[in-house]
């Protein structure tokens, strides 16, 4: 049964048992229904206590029915049952009451809460909550704190709201038993006001104006936090009925966006990440503690990710005096996160404590992981694991934080090669949530179990990657700039191939970000390419490089920077160079989207590429790589989603004209076939 009815004395206690999260299902909905006729037909009972099994309250939908025709009961209906009940309810809150849950819990003539988050997180999905929550809200918070929940999608703890008067009393101890106390206590006395039938207060002059350009300004191109603005505003300027017709109208249309469907997939492919089916039932190594080689820029945001997960960490460098630049390094990160509020000053001073900086690898002789994070230098990191070999125990896992190089080359001679794998942080490392997860040809299943089992112990986002240069998000990320190289050698300028890709969604344009990370990081690949004999294609980076412009960190790149400024302006040199490397090439009239096509299509031809060589497993996880290390829009669903929703054949016919005019590699056989067969399913692995 996924609801009970039990009682204590005069007070029906309702419980919710659908496990793992109750998560809003037509069963339990039609539960909810039935629960509230059968105790109103209970004369011996005076109010009911609803309460949830399990780790947590009513945590959201049921995600097993994203996408299809919802079934009655429908949400709005149980909620106003529960709010037009002849005995008053009180929600008793623990772990999430989140979306629908937050829905119900908002019919109930009262809440009270344990330790909880309480929120409306629709707007994530594309959606807005279709429950009344746009419209009970206002009118019980005020229009203010709606909006920010509302729009946001984020959640706050019990005592925020109940500050905010979201929740009527904190309780600490049982919660079952003091939320039937409290029922006890207000069971026989007048019942609040419905929230249905209350105003909202009114709200200053210009505030809605304030509002929509600041919800504009934090949603950039999605749809529906303006929506779910507008739902705000219709609560508080008409009567409920209307409001929700209003807010029903508004979810209907959302839920079938593309929009939606992209934040659905992105939601169903971040769900899957840490655990892949093909690991299902591999124990993986056990990871106490850890340590980091290397206390640079990436091994520091290494040690305070480790950190922030409870792991006690050594770091390991060179020398007493490397030692301490890396353990600064580390203080720093930690020093800044309580700066701005993110972690108070103790917790940044514990986490400090439990870092150890030395120069001696003997240290490491019990550690259970070891992640080297020296300079991209084959033999450097060589030299690294041949003295952990020595040192380190036989069943430890070593890894190596590589964005480029080959981890079968860096472990050969590894003592014990099956506990070696790479991998591959983004930088900063503590902040960005993408970890590339790269198995040798002699990993054993239990360590790269172990990686997965790392990246859900630090909240990252894993994606199981294949060896080959640059795995996927770097290997995709060439192709990027070589487009965008191609794109000026044929009419754009820099300027507007950054604005046509920031207007597509990218947090910035592809020549502001080589600017912001250095054009010399690419130009060293290249030059290891060119070794390794292959021909990179960058005439214009590689004579900028030449000229030492290697971005802000010299006042010029792509564009020219003042000193201290890093806002970017236009560089006679760039144009200059572009002239010079154009001459003698057809040159055409660009608008955004050809820009977009010319630099997003060819990214998705590689992409197939890499899934048909089975660098990656899934279409999916190249989305989550783009999407987490790169910026690619989530309301777009990431490339491969983009694609497929675009419309294959569509991509393999732009594809063939860029080509034809010598501005893209033509589309590869893969994508040819999986235009015919409707999709990329057949290449997923």
């Amino acid at each position: 049964m996924t609801v009970t009815i039990t009682h204590e004395g005069a007070i029906a206690v309702v419980t919710v048992d659908n496990p793992p999260v109750n998560a809003l299902s037509q069963a339990l909905r039609q539960a909810l229904a039935e629960a509230v006729s059968a105790i109103d037909a209970d004369a011996s009972a005076s109010a009911a206590v609803l309460i949830c099994a399990g780790r947590t309250f009513i945590a959201g939908a049921d995600v097993s029915e994203f996408g299809k025709p919802p079934l009655p009961p429908h949400l709005p209906d149980v909620v106003a049952g529960i709010e037009g009940a002849g005995k008053p309810w009180v929600a008793a809150i623990h772990g999430s009451a989140l979306g629908g849950g937050l829905e119900v819990a908002l019919g109930c003539a009262y809440r009270v809460a344990a330790s909880a988050n309480l929120g409306l997180p629709e707007v994530k999905l594309g959606l807005i909550p279709g429950a009344g929550g746009t419209v009970r809200l206002p009118r019980l918070i005020g229009a203010s704190a709606a909006v920010d929940l509302v729009t946001g999608g984020g959640s706050i703890d019990a005592r925020k709201a109940a500050a905010l008067g979201l929740v009527d009393t904190v309780v600490e101890g049982d919660l079952a038993s003091a939320a039937i106390a409290f029922a006890r206590k207000i069971a026989d006395k007048p019942r609040p006001q419905p929230i249905s039938e209350r105003n909202v207060p009114a709200v200053e002059d210009g505030f809605w104006e304030h509002a929509e350009k600041a919800v504009a300004a934090r949603a950039k191109r999605e749809i529906a936090p303006l929506r779910a603005l507008a739902c705000v505003r219709r609560a508080c300027e008409a009567d409920f009925a209307a409001a929700m017709a209003f807010e029903r109208e508004t979810f209907l249309d959302l839920r079938g966006s593309g929009q939606a469907a992209a934040l659905r997939h992105v939601f169903f492919a971040e769900r899957a990440a840490p655990r892949p089916p093909e690991l299902a039932g591999v124990v993986p190594r056990a990871i106490r503690s850890a340590a980091v080689v290397g206390g640079g820029t990436m091994g520091a945001g290494i040690a305070a990710a480790l950190r922030d997960a409870g792991l006690p960490v050594v770091l390991v460098e060179r020398d007493e005096a490397a030692v301490e630049r890396g353990l600064a390094n580390v203080s720093q990160i930690f020093e800044g996160s309580a700066k701005r509020g993110r972690i108070s000053p103790a917790v940044a001073a514990e986490r400090m404590a439990g870092v150890v900086g030395t120069d001696d690898y003997g240290l490491l002789a019990d550690t259970d992981l070891v992640i080297e994070a020296v300079f991209e230098d084959l033999a450097v990191k060589r030299a690294v694991f041949a003295k952990l070999s020595e040192v380190c125990r036989p069943d430890a896992v070593l890894a190596t934080n590589t964005s480029y190089l080959d981890p079968d080359e860096i472990g050969e001679g590894l003592a014990q090669p099956e506990r070696f794998l790479g991998l591959h942080f983004f930088s900063p490392a503590h902040v960005m949530k993408l970890l590339e997860i790269v198995p040798t040809g002699t990993t054993a299943p239990e360590v790269l179990a172990a990686g997965f089992a790392l990246a859900r112990l630090l909240g990252k986002i894993p994606v199981r990657a294949g060896i080959c240069d640059g795995f996927i998000g770097n290997r995709i990320l060439k192709i990027t700039r070589a487009q965008a190289e191609r794109l000026l050698l044929s009419g754009a300028t820099p300027a507007a191939v950054d604005a046509a890709m920031r207007v597509f969604g990218l947090p910035m344009g592809p020549f502001e970000a080589q600017d912001l990370g250095g054009l010399d990081i690419a130009a060293f690949q290249r030059k290891a390419a060119r070794e390794r004999g292959e021909t990179p294609f960058a005439p214009i980076a590689d004579r900028l490089c030449a000229m030492e412009r290697f971005g802000q960190k010299s006042n010029g790149g792509w564009y020219d920077y003042r000193p201290g400024e890093r806002t970017p302006q236009p560089s006679d040199v760039v144009e200059a160079v572009v002239g010079e490397e154009a001459a003698g090439r057809p040159q055409k009239t660009w608008d955004e989207a050809s820009i977009v096509d010319a630099i997003v299509l060819p990214m998705v031809n590689e992409a197939t590429l890499i899934l048909d060589e089975g660098v990656a497993v899934r279409a999916a996880d190249i989305d989550l790589v783009k999407i987490h290390g790169y910026g690619f829009p989530r309301w777009r669903g990431g490339p491969m989603h983009y694609a497929q929703a675009r419309g294959l054949a569509d991509v393999v016919a732009v594809l063939d004209r860029l080509a034809a005019s010598g501005l893209a590699a033509p589309p590869c056989a893969a994508l040819r076939r999986a235009a015919e067969d409707g999709g990329f399913t057949l290449l997923d692995r």
